[in-house]
Formats: C-alpha cells, structure tokens, sequence
C-alpha cells in the first residue's frame, strides 16, 4: 500500500480526492489528511509518506513553506495542487523542489494518474533508459556512469550535469540554466562552479572528455 498526505484546506476537495483515490486504487493508496499548513508539516515530519499533494494558499503555513521545509530533509515526490495559475507561482514550485504543478479545477483521473505515475518512478519501478554516446554510457537508473567500459566517480551535481548534457544531446547547455536546473531560480551560485564541475567530468572521463565542448561566452554542448 503506498500512502500520500494531502494538505488541503478545502473539506469538498479532500472528501472527493479521498473516495476517488481509494476507489480507483482498490484500496491500494491510503491518502491521510490536514487541513492547515502547520498540521500538515507536523504530519510530514511524524509521518513517512510516498507522496504529498499540497494546496498552496493554507491557513498557518503555506505549500511553499511547506514544500522548502521538507525539501530540506527528503526527495519525497511533491505535488501542488491550486487555483494560483500565474506563472510566477508555478516557476516558485518548480523552484523549491515540487514534481509537479496541478491548477484546479483538475480531472481526478488526470491527478490519479500523475500520482500513480510519480510514486511509481520514485520507487524505481519505471526504468529510464540508458544514456550512450562515444564510449560514454550513463544509468539514470543506478546513478552510474561508463567510460570506455571503466566506472567513473562523479558527485551528485557532476552527475546531474552530465544527465542534463545527455537530456540535450547536440543543444548548448548555458551555465545560467545549468545553474537554475541544479539550484533553483532564486540562486546566487557563481557561473564559475560549473566550470569548475565540468572540468571535473572532463577529468573523469579521460579520452571520452572531447565529447563535452565548450561553446564560448554561451555553455556548453555534449555531442561527438
């Protein structure tokens, strides 16, 4: 059984969440309520869950409180699900580490799905293919990647930046949205540090670090 916690200050939209999810799921998702944001973190934190579907304007704390307090502590999957459409509040979300973005009014089955979806791939139960170009193979699957058939070490960020470079195989990749993918829109990070992370994979990948060019005064591209 996989269990969500669903923060939504609305009782109509809790009560139908709630019955469709249980239905649809034959039971195999238990969806735990709060009402407010301070009930909602206190849960998060005395509670682990597989999900969390958060509503942005609560009583006490709201989503965005929410999802940066947690975000400090666990990768759980977030969703937001609200009636603040702006684009601002979506770019917010994305921002402080939610999965996904929801405006209301939303089709349940369209919700049910995304969720189901989310908690699935979280669980590792849907594999990503493999990235492969030269004789570099990365594994999104198992944070692994190949050089020449030799297993190279990369941090978490170096890690990220190769995937983002796989993602946009033959696109310039500039620092500045290499810097928003990894730290957020609000960051102050120094360009600089991607340099110096890119001049780390270069490293790592020996003979294959030809295939990470530098596209000058723009980032960065990743083709052979």
């Amino acid at each position: 059984m996989y269990k969500i916690l669903l923060v939504e200050d609305d009782c109509d939209i809790r009560e139908l969440i709630c019955d469709y999810f249980q239905a649809k799921s034959e039971n195999a998702i238990f969806v735990d309520t709060a009402y407010d944001g301070q009930s909602g973190i206190e849960k998060a934190y005395e509670n682990s869950y597989d999900l969390m579907l958060l509503d942005v304007m609560l009583p006490e704390l709201d989503g965005f409180e929410i999802c940066k307090e947690v975000r400090a502590h666990s990768d759980v999957p977030i969703i937001f699900i609200t009636a603040r459409a702006l684009e601002a509040d979506m770019l917010k979300g994305y921002a402080l580490g939610c999965d996904d973005y929801v405006v209301k009014p939303f089709p349940l089955p369209v919700l049910f799905e995304k969720v189901n979806a989310l908690i699935k791939r979280s669980k590792g139960l849907v594999r990503l293919p493999q990235f492969i170009l030269g004789g570099v193979t990365l594994n999104p699957n198992n944070g692994k990647v190949f050089s020449n058939g030799e297993e190279v070490t990369l941090t978490a960020k170096e890690f990220s930046i190769l995937k983002i470079l796989f993602e946009n195989k033959s696109r310039i990749i500039t620092r500045d949205k290499l810097i928003t993918k990894l730290w957020g829109y609000d960051s102050d990070i120094d360009e600089r540090i991607i340099d110096t992370h890119i001049k780390n994979i270069r490293k790592a990948l020996g003979d294959n670090s030809k295939l990470i060019k530098t596209v000058r005064s723009r980032g960065y591209v990743l083709e052979e």
